[in-house]
């Protein structure tokens, strides 16, 4: 296969498996060896085995980092301060996209970004959705309520009135406490329970704030 070939056939995917290219009649140690050759020649990104993206100049989608995220680990969604970030619930960059999965817990530094794997379990792995990343892209993230309580349930003392104000929290209004209570009563823990009452507090302290502006 020419590199020329490569671009044609994979040129408008942010990221390709090795798979993709394993159709009909090709040798799969040869598919494997060109790739690492490219991939030594900058012409190609290795995100992780048998994952790949196109490198600058060759790429005409530049990949965002949760679709990367969601096909690095395929039972995992992004999730935790990725995802309130990316609904605008705090207000700090989170430099490395988390996600959780109910796979082995990881962290990966790649030629596209830092990616970081959570592990929860299967009772909690629920509460994403396909979000719209712009440019043709979509991946699954966590909704806000979701993302907030994977943040407390992960994080040691994260139920703590004092951890709860160093989130910096913003725009609360667009928490559905009703959902958050869902979440909290399906994961069966006390710690979320207790997590919950204070946040309430929270969303009601900023609604009380903003009426009285």
């Amino acid at each position: 296969m020419e590199f020329e070939q490569l671009i044609r056939i994979v040129g408008d995917e942010p990221v390709f498996e090795t798979g993709f290219l394993l159709a009909g009649n090709a040798n799969s140690k040869d598919v494997i060896l060109q790739l690492s050759r490219w991939t030594k020649a900058g012409r190609l990104h290795q995100i992780r085995r048998g994952l790949y993206a196109l490198a600058t100049p060759y790429q005409k989608v530049k990949p965002h980092p949760f679709l990367v995220a969601n096909r690095m680990v395929r039972a995992s969604f992004v999730s935790c301060q990725s995802a309130l970030e990316f609904h605008g619930l705090i207000p700090e960059h989170t430099p490395a996209v988390v996600s959780v999965t109910t796979s082995r817990p990881g962290r990966w530094k790649t030629p596209l970004g830092d990616f970081e794997f959570r592990h929860i379990k299967k009772e909690l792995f629920s509460g994403y959705q396909l979000s719209d990343l712009g440019v043709g892209q979509k991946a699954f993230v966590a909704t806000p309520e979701k993302a907030l309580l994977d943040v407390v349930y992960l994080q040691p003392g994260g139920d703590a009135e004092s951890y709860l104000n160093e989130l910096r929290l913003k725009n609360l209004e667009k928490l559905d406490i009703a959902s958050l209570q869902l979440v909290a009563a399906k994961s069966r823990s006390p710690k979320l329970v207790r997590a919950l009452k204070q946040i309430a507090t929270m969303v009601g302290k900023e609604a009380e704030e903003y009426r009285t502006l």
